[in-house]
């Protein structure tokens, strides 16, 4: 067998011999993809159209035992390593060019226990897994609001979704989670084992280690709960997301919103003339008791006369899916975000106009509109800093061909600049556009807990076998 080529942490060239390689896939009961081998195109792609990179190696592991030998080999050679959970981090951090991947996509299982409300999710589950074995017995873990998100990402960077109103962020349930860290060793972290690192994997990131299993708490949810889908014209923005604003600022927990400045859907509850025109869509969903649910959301939907209402009962499970439509396998995405302090008149108009101007229809420009369980605590109870802020902006460029790209990310980081103003600081690592700026993202995602993620790096990770933020740039 011959060589495998790769390129060092520190970016030299260099190449595992044949028969190490070899050794490597003995010992392994996952699978090793190589350049030259019938599945590595299909392994080698992700989520986002826009990464096209070319790792040296990908592991699909069977089990923490695979991903412990795959950590020892990447240290013991210093090998460029990366990480795929559900390979939909918008920066393609999950392929390293001509390194060795860590694939956990085979690792998808989920246990529930629902005398005691917990659930074990593998870290290549996607939410929908986690929602499918959940839902049957009217639980749920707070988690996004797309289902083919993988789980770890999403929590390893705090986890915004429908339910973080009322139970919080996605790291605010969790209760331990399986890691294997840089030493090659397979540890517990939770709040009485390794409280340190359990600490910083709670938003920050996946720069510690490599997580097998996360375990979160559950709470009842459905099965049936009340969705608002309410379309009204981009010119009535102010009004409508002023109404919003206004309404979800004294709702109680038990409903999360949305503003969306997108462009009407080619739904047939949407009359034809409007399919495809800019609008604003508000998005609600009320998770308390259900026959208090339309009362909840109707503020949402009667702001004068909307284009299209949507609105309804819905199961949990399929509120879950019901944005899954919009981000397909293979669409080009470059996403931001910023934390707004501000959502007045001024910043209002500021997103409408950018609304206006995106060079692509699929585009759009998301408000969330933040409060209850996950601002009620300390910032520096967990890594997640952002905390305080009442709304967050995500700034969602999608678009359909490769060669477009400069004018869409152009309209992206013109908006996300635009609206500063309106911003204490502050971005949320989900929506990170492609990592361009490491040392300002360092800042606004992480705060005054960069310092201690900084030691608890060091600590665990001191050779900066796992990339992220907090280590050198790749």
């Amino acid at each position: 067998m011959q060589s495998v080529s790769f390129v060092s942490r520190t970016g030299e060239p260099t190449a595992l011999p044949g028969a190490a390689v070899q050794d490597f896939r003995n010992a392994l009961q996952g699978a090793v993809i190589l350049p030259e081998e019938p599945d590595y195109e299909a392994a080698r792609h992700i989520w986002n159209g826009m990464i096209d990179r070319h790792p040296g190696m990908i592991v699909q592991c069977a089990g923490p035992a695979d991903v412990v030998h795959t950590v020892n080999l990447a240290r013991r050679h210093g090998l460029r390593l990366s990480i795929r959970g559900g390979g939909h981090n918008v920066a393609g951090g999950a392929i390293a060019d001509r390194g060795l991947v860590i694939d956990l996509s085979r690792m998808c299982g989920v246990q529930v226990d629902p005398e005691h409300r917990t659930a074990r999710a593998q870290s290549g589950a996607k939410l929908g897994d986690l929602d499918a074995a959940t839902g049957p017995f009217g639980l749920a873990a707070p988690l996004g609001v797309v289902s083919v998100t993988g789980v770890a990402g999403l929590t390893l960077h705090g986890g915004a979704g429908w339910l973080m109103r009322r139970d919080g962020l996605s790291i605010d349930k969790l209760i331990s989670a399986e890691i294997v860290t840089a030493d090659g060793e397979l540890r517990t972290a939770s709040q009485h084992e390794n409280p340190d690192l359990f600490w910083a994997l709670r938003g920050g990131g996946g720069n510690f280690g490599v997580v097998t299993a996360f375990d979160f708490a559950l709470h009842p949810v459905g099965p049936e709960v009340w969705m608002a889908i309410a379309i009204y014209p981009l010119e009535r923005a102010q009004e409508v997301i002023g109404t919003a604003r206004d309404y979800l600022a004294k709702a109680g927990d038990d409903l999360m919103a949305l503003a969306v400045l997108w462009s009407a859907p080619e739904f047939p509850e949407v009359p034809t003339e409007w399919q495809g025109a800019p609008v604003v869509v508000l998005l609600g969903c009320y998770t308390g008791p259900v026959d208090d649910g339309e009362a909840a959301i109707a503020p949402l939907r009667e702001i004068g006369r909307p284009i299209a209402d949507l609105s309804g009962r819905m199961p949990w499970v399929e509120v879950q899916k019901f944005l899954d439509p919009n981000y397909p396998d293979g669409r080009c995405y470059y996403w931001k975000s910023l934390y707004l302090d501000r959502l007045d008149a001024e910043a209002i108009e500021t997103l409408k106009r950018h609304a206006e101007a995106r060079p692509s229809v699929i585009s759009s420009i998301n408000i969330w509109l933040l409060g209850g369980a996950a601002s009620r605590i300390a910032p520096t109870a967990t890594a997640f800093w952002n905390r305080h802020s009442s709304y967050m902006l995500g700034i969602e460029a999608n678009w359909e061909r490769r060669e477009d790209a400069d004018a869409n990310v152009r309209w992206a980081r013109e908006l996300f600049d635009a609206m500063q103003p309106y911003s204490g600081g502050g971005v949320y690592l989900n929506f990170p556009g492609y990592l361009e700026d490491r040392d300002g993202l360092v800042r606004a995602a992480y705060g005054d807990n960069a310092a201690r993620l900084q030691q608890i790096k060091a600590a665990y990770d001191p050779e900066d076998l796992f990339p992220g933020l907090l280590g050198r740039p790749d």
